[in-house]
C-alpha cells in the first residue's frame, strides 16, 4: 500500500493572505436616513404620500424625493413632517440619530438582552 499523498499548499493561498481587517462603512448620510425613518413611520401609519403630503402641506412628489434622500429638506419642513406623522421634531431626531449609530456601529446599539445574529456560510 502506498501512502497517500499530502496536500501542499498553493503559493499566494489562503495560508500567506494576511486576516481581513474590518472594513469602515462611508457614512451614511443625513437626509438618506430621515427619508429611510419618515417612510418607515408613514407605512406604520398606513398612509399614502398623498394622504402625509396633505397634512404637512407638502407635494406627494417632493415627499418622495424626502424620503428617498433626494431631498435636503428645511428645518421647518422636517418639523411640518415630523407632526403631519404624529411626532415631534425632538423624536424624530432622536429616531435618526440612533440609525445612524446603529449603520455605524450594529453591536454597540443592540438592545440589551438580544443575542447578535449570526450568519452561517457553507463550505
Amino acid at each position: 500500500m502506498t501512502e497517500p499523498r499530502r496536500l501542499q499548499a498553493i503559493p499566494g493561498g489562503r495560508a500567506e493572505r494576511p486576516p481581513r481587517q474590518p472594513v469602515d462603512l462611508p457614512e451614511p448620510l443625513w437626509r438618506e436616513v430621515l427619508g429611510g425613518r419618515l417612510r418607515m413611520l408613514r407605512n406604520e401609519k398606513r398612509e399614502t404620500l398623498a394622504e402625509t403630503a396633505e397634512r404637512a402641506g407638502i407635494s406627494p412628489q417632493y415627499l418622495s424625493e424626502v424620503e428617498r434622500g433626494r431631498k435636503e429638506p428645511s428645518s421647518e419642513m422636517i418639523a411640518a413632517l415630523a407632526g403631519a406623522l404624529g411626532t415631534s421634531l425632538g423624536a424624530l431626531t432622536e429616531q435618526v440619530a440612533d440609525d445612524l449609530r446603529a449603520r455605524r456601529h450594529p453591536v454597540a446599539t443592540r438592545r440589551p438582552g438580544t443575542a447578535p445574529t449570526v450568519l452561517l456560510r457553507a463550505a
